[in-house]
């Protein structure tokens, strides 16, 4: 393993000398904490700018940095295209049968020169299949087609699914989700939703915004009846009738009825729904790279689909606690007509207010055109890194010149002539990187692809691709904590014939459901114990001072044990929306003797409130390598991913310590060197010069290292340890420089010292945790009895209505 995949750095390429048109040696390392400032990719077709993005997503894939890319051409599915074994058997499936029939080879025999040809091109860029078979493990990778079952489908219009508490208290966060969706369902329509002046924006984001605040999802049916029939009949000052007539608002819903009644949409309803954490990870917590195809989408699909995903994303993101370190990273290919400098698509503010916040909370953007003309700088101006190939029109020459002298780097002055220059002779593969964290640009050629690069993937080969390449439930299926518990359980069917409300004991509490689900037919109501309770939570020791709301239901039976709460259900139940009487023409099932008599509920209290104590305790995970313990309703996936992000920060910093020691140490031999230089006779220019040469190899060598590109590699060792002994050659050739002589062998002595302290340092740095594979402890955290308040243990009528087809289903 190299060094610097220990380091968060991202091997990109090699540096390259346009006037000598050689390609160095040495690695060029990304610092991952740098893409915290986002990166945009600028080049014209064939200058070599999917590899590029190809590589850095693998890097971040290998950093396990989670990845979600946006694929409208179809290059992307290509980052599954791994074989660490670089077998012609591996590359046949994929290879372009005219690319080897214009080659005059049988696709076996292109097969085979594919393989040869990517297992030379690694190893000239000291990459093998064991760094193939690292990324493959690193993360789990799929190709997801909203609007096709090609890929993993994505649901996107079953459902617009409340934010959460947290999201819905931050106002202008809520106000950009609706903004976000809204526009999106009517940019789907083709309807062009300006928010100041569009009836049909104003109304459904009214609606979304009452569903919403209420934690309310809305599926397309619920919102085409809500346009219908809307919660409100007042928007601003003005009646709803006055505003939007209904018979104008039917057309509207009419649209939206069509679209739901197209079979072409049908696939947009199957599918996981779309969830920013079930593409970042998976349900395990193992980061995901998740390639979005919408190759096969219209453009306002594509549009529709982009839109609601970025609104996704924001609202996950302000989700995370602040962090310096890289969390994740939005990857956005051909940006081409999503962020314009002139027009407002709805992509567009969505975007910039990424690029504006995302930092903050570890989320990187990395946005890629060949267009240069299509980007808003002003937006771009919060861009760190530009990586700019080769451009087609001296327009897009000065508008990149443009974005550059806008964005800055190192805050030295812009030579526009000198960076001119340099982008005329940009090739292939040869890229300008210009980094604000750094002190200069530097040009240089992308390293070789680990993944196979054949060209886009139909979506036939996505099929097969996606079907040969097992991938993990979504995170969604797992219920999330929080979420409302399953209702009662529908009586049996042969369950007795009704009959009338029984007489029970005073003392018994008795309350009914009501009834949410309306239709014909007489109710019948069936009996189950409840229980409700308020729990507090208290722990000094992890920090938890928690009150939680807990109402089981249990059956009672006939029998020596009429209750056992081992058996209990969580209810999805409102105590305050509970009823005292059913209606004066329901019908009741049968109960249980033991339900009928007040002292076996005094009995059923008392046990309710131990097994609460016992049974319902707080279960937290426990790292013991962070001293960490897990929230109360953070699952272990959860936990595991917020471990990964702590090491990764602690990793950073520690890379932030080892740079600045070895810059304090690089300055110290710089002047011990100057200072023995000066010692030499003047008259032995010759041997003076090669001193001078060394001087400025080693200082070179150690800045290029830790100050200037980061480069930390054993090339970088050798090559300072090279010019150490060119300094001990050059003092021997002065028999009066004694000390000039022992102060180089003195600096020798210490660079040694320095890289067998820089190794120790690498290799602790590599023995940090993984998150994914540590074991945790379990925490149980039990309430107290003085903290249980019991409300109530009582007997909960649930109303049902027998159906014409002769089953019985809740009312």
């Amino acid at each position: 393993m190299q060094d610097y995949e220990k380091l968060g750095a991202f091997y990109l390429g090699r540096e390259h000398d346009l006037a000598s048109e050689q390609t160095g040696t040495a690695p060029l390392l990304y610092d991952a904490k740098d893409l915290t400032t986002h990166a945009v990719i600028i080049g014209m077709t064939g200058s070599g700018k999917t590899g590029l993005g190809v590589g850095l997503i693998e890097e971040a894939a290998i950093d396990g940095v989670p990845v979600i890319a946006i694929d409208p051409k179809g290059d992307l599915g290509n980052l599954l295209l791994t074989f660490p074994d670089l077998t012609a058997a591996d590359f046949e499936p994929w290879v372009d049968p005219a690319a080897a029939t214009t080659q005059g080879n049988t696709v076996a025999a292109h097969a085979k020169a594919q393989a040869e040809l990517w297992r030379k091109g690694l190893a000239s860029w000291d990459q093998d299949g064991a760094r193939i078979r690292r990324l493959k493990e690193a993360a789990e990778f799929g190709i997801f087609t909203p609007g096709s079952t090609a890929g993993i489908p994505i649901s996107v219009l079953s459902s617009f699914d409340a934010p959460s508490a947290a999201l819905r208290d931050d106002a202008e966060a809520f106000a950009e989700r609706i903004q976000a969706t809204a526009i999106s369902i009517l940019t789907l329509l083709g309807i062009d939703a300006d928010p100041l002046s569009s009836r049909e924006y104003i109304l459904i984001s009214n609606i979304l915004q009452h569903a919403w605040q209420a934690g309310r999802s809305l599926d397309l049916p619920g919102l085409i009846g809500a346009i219908q029939s809307p919660p409100v009949q007042r928007i601003g000052v003005m009646d709803l009738e006055a505003m939007y007539p209904a018979k104008e608002r039917f057309a509207l819903a009419m649209q939206l009825n069509n679209v739901l009644a197209s079979p072409g949409f049908a696939s947009w309803m199957q599918g996981q729904a779309l969830s920013a954490r079930s593409l970042f990870y998976t349900d395990a917590g193992r980061p995901r790279v998740s390639i979005l195809s919408i190759a096969h989408l219209t453009d306002a699909e594509r549009m529709f689909f982009v839109t609601m995903l970025l609104g996704e994303i924001i609202a996950w993101m302000r989700a995370q606690p602040g962090t310096s370190s890289l969390r994740a990273v939005l990857y956005m290919d051909e940006l081409f007509g999503y962020m314009p400098p002139t027009a407002n698509p709805p992509s567009k503010m969505l975007f910039l207010t990424l690029l504006k916040q995302a930092r903050a909370y570890g989320l990187g953007l990395v946005l890629s055109t060949q267009n240069p003309v299509d980007l808003d700088y002003k937006g771009l101006s919060n861009t760190g890194t530009w990586f700019i190939g080769r451009l087609q029109t001296e327009r897009d020459k000065n508008r990149v010149l443009d974005g550059l002298e806008g964005a800055g780097a190192g805050g030295g002055p812009f030579d526009r002539g000198a960076m001119e220059q340099t982008l005329a002779g940009l090739g292939k593969r040869v890229f300008l990187l210009h980094n604000v964290h750094e002190t200069e640009p530097v040009v240089f050629h992308t390293r070789w692809a680990l993944s196979y690069l054949p060209g886009p993937l139909t979506r036939d080969q996505i099929r097969r691709l996606t079907q040969a390449t097992p991938h993990s439930a979504p995170a969604e299926s797992v219920p999330a904590p929080g979420k409302a518990p399953r209702a009662p359980r529908a009586p049996v069917e042969a369950a007795t014939a009704a009959m009338e409300r029984p007489v029970l004991d005073p003392g018994i509490h008795q309350y009914f459901l009501p009834v949410t689900m309306p239709g014909e037919g007489p109710l019948t109501y069936y009996a189950q114990i409840v229980g409700a309770a308020e729990v507090f939570f208290t722990s000094r020791t992890h920090g938890i001072d928690l009150q939680r709301a807990f109402v089981f239901g249990a059956e009672p039976v006939d029998g020596s044990v009429a209750l056992d709460w081992d058996w209990a259900e969580a209810l999805a139940v409102d105590i305050t929306a509970l009823e005292d009487q059913a209606p004066a023409d329901a019908t009741f099932g049968p109960l249980a003797p033991a339900a009928r008599r007040a002292t076996n509920f005094r009995e059923w209290e008392r046990d309710y409130k131990t097994w609460l104590r016992k049974v319902q305790a707080l279960t937290l995970f426990r790292s013991k390598t962070f001293k960490q313990v897990s929230a109360p309703d953070e699952s272990e996936a959860d936990f595991r991913i917020r471990l990964q992000q702590l090491a990764r920060e602690r990793r950073d910093l520690e890379v932030g310590k080892l740079r600045a020691r070895y810059e304090k140490s690089a300055g110290r031999l710089r002047e011990r060197l100057r200072s023995a230089e000066r010692k030499i006779e003047e008259q032995k220019a010759q041997a003076s010069q090669k001193k001078i040469e060394s001087a400025l190899s080693i200082g070179g060598a150690l800045l290029g290292a830790f100050l200037g590109r980061k480069r930390l590699s054993s090339s970088t060792v050798s090559r300072v340890g090279t010019a150490a002994r060119r300094a001990g050659y050059a003092a021997k050739e002065i028999r009066d420089v004694r000390e000039a002589e022992a102060d180089a062998a003195e600096l020798q002595a210490k660079l040694d010292a320095e890289g067998e302290a820089f190794a120790a340092d690498v290799a602790r740095l590599e023995g940090e945790i993984d998150a994914q594979t540590e074991v945790l402890d379990t925490v149980q955290v039990r309430a107290r009895s003085s903290d249980i308040d019991i409300r109530f243990v009582a007997l909960l009528w649930s109303p049902y209505r027998r159906s014409a087809d002769g089953r019985t289903r809740p009312a």
